[in-house]
């Protein structure tokens, strides 16, 4: 009789029993996230293992930092300096990528999915902008690659998108998903602070990099907002379509304005399924005070999700920091494993929907989308401004729905002019900006902010 062949992904011990092999993961980069990744495996090993049905061991490491990496591993990991040596190691099952950038980790990561090895990512800039391409790689090669930690840090959007909300028709997502924006909002309203000022100290707590321009001008949630748009709704990544447009140039009295007539200004991307094609955006924009959404604070993070069954859920907390995303990367790692050996036609799909039936819906130009608005201009104190205001809106359908008038002050002839619209398509709106800013009853340019009731 001949002997039982051992299963693949089992070791056979020396009474005859067999048990599973462990997973053998490699970490590209243990900074901030890959530390939190190293400390979360360790701490929740035996709890992480019985709901994967087998230990996740990681096994090698590469950074560029070698005496911080050994620190950091204790002897329990090969440490090297070369990422490509844990990727082409044939001992290794899956590799995290976790050094960030567009360009090195692009080719690792398609290295490791020619050498037959799942990824795990939390890189937002690399899946928005090259994601069509690493996908087809993997779609091709029979491998995962799993991205949760990519959005909105520990908070399992991404899963609740591909998986919980599977059987709804997807309306639309609205999120704040970069906490450095939030925190300066939060901090601009509270304390009546410039944001100049509130930038500094969000640099001095380490919530905001040297350079900020990715958080502050919107880049970093665009990034996060396409993988979303891509998942809710079976279409390509992409990035380049996206609108953006930060915070930095965001004036303290418009946020007082706002709080006056009952909003809350946050920064959020949002995506929306209409008969014109997807709208892909990511602006500051008005909110009413009463929705949870705009009671997030800080640097925390919130994505609201309406689906056609389901309604309107929410999803919140720390959209970034080391355990909070580590949470995410182990998660990955955890699915990755339950499905390692399974048929890749059996796995869930990248972006949810079966490749071969990701649709080529259109993107929408800004100057297409539908949406209302807050209007502040600076007008002469004298009679029949308004009149001529509100004819050059009503010229181009634009109605309005409340108006705010401030008081001049001892001496001044001019005052505060404040708006709220109801919808209006952009293109409409920017004509009569143009139009009401030529007015000579109007000095200086006029600000415009976006306004979404998400009801």
């Amino acid at each position: 009789m001949r002997p039982v062949p051992r299963r693949w992904g089992f070791q056979e011990f020396k009474d005859g029993r067999e048990r599973m092999k462990p997973i053998e993961v490699g970490l590209l980069g243990i900074g901030t996230v890959g530390g939190g990744v190293w400390t979360v495996l360790a701490r929740n090993a035996g709890e992480i293992a019985r709901r994967a049905g087998r230990e996740i061991r990681i096994a090698a490491v590469a950074d560029k930092d070698l005496d911080k990496a050994r620190a950091i591993a204790g002897g329990s990991a090969r440490v090297t300096g070369d990422a490509y040596d844990v990727v082409r190691d044939p001992g290794i099952d899956i590799v995290v990528e976790l050094i960030g950038g567009t360009t090195v980790a692009k080719d690792l990561m398609l290295a490791a999915i020619a050498q037959g090895k799942h990824v795990v990512s939390a890189n937002k800039a690399l899946l928005a902008t090259h994601g069509n391409e690493i996908f087809a790689a993997a779609q091709e090669k029979g491998v995962m690659v799993a991205f949760e930690a990519a959005v909105a840090g520990g908070i399992p959007i991404i899963k609740a998108l591909r998986e919980g909300l599977t059987a709804n028709r997807i309306e639309w997502i609205a999120g704040i998903i970069n906490g450095t924006s939030n925190f300066i909002l939060s901090e601009m309203r509270d304390k009546g602070l410039a944001f100049e000022t509130v930038l500094a100290e969000a640099q001095r707590l380490g919530y905001a990099e040297a350079d900020p321009g990715f958080d502050i001008e919107g880049i970093d949630a665009a990034h996060k907002l396409t993988i979303m748009s891509a998942i809710a709704f079976g279409v390509p990544m992409q990035f380049e379509k996206a609108y953006t447009e930060g915070i930095s140039r965001l004036a303290q009295l418009d946020i007082r304005y706002a709080e006056q007539l009952g909003y809350r200004i946050k920064l959020l991307g949002i995506t929306r399924r209409t008969p014109e094609g997807i709208e892909l955006r990511v602006h500051p924009t008005l909110i009413p005070a009463r929705r949870l959404i705009a009671n997030v604070e800080g640097v925390m993070n919130a994505v609201l999700v309406k689906g056609d069954a389901v309604g309107a859920t929410l999803y919140y907390g720390a959209g970034a920091g080391a355990e909070p995303t580590a949470s995410a990367v182990v998660a990955d790692l955890v699915d990755v494993t339950r499905l390692h050996t399974a048929d890749p036609e059996h796995r869930v799909p990248h972006l949810a929907f079966q490749p071969e039936r990701l649709a080529d819906t259109r993107i929408l130009p800004m100057e297409e989308v539908v949406t209302a608005y807050y209007l502040r201009m600076r007008v002469l104190d004298r009679p029949g401004v308004l009149a001529d205001i509100t004819r050059v809106l009503a010229d181009r359908s634009i109605s309005i729905e409340a108006m705010l008038q401030k008081e001049p002050g001892e001496g001044e002839d001019q005052v505060d002019l404040i708006m709220l619209t109801h919808q209006a398509r952009e293109k409409q709106v920017d004509g009569a900006i143009a139009r009401i800013e030529s007015l000579p009853v109007v000095k200086g340019r006029v600000t415009r902010i976006r306004l979404e009731p998400l009801g």
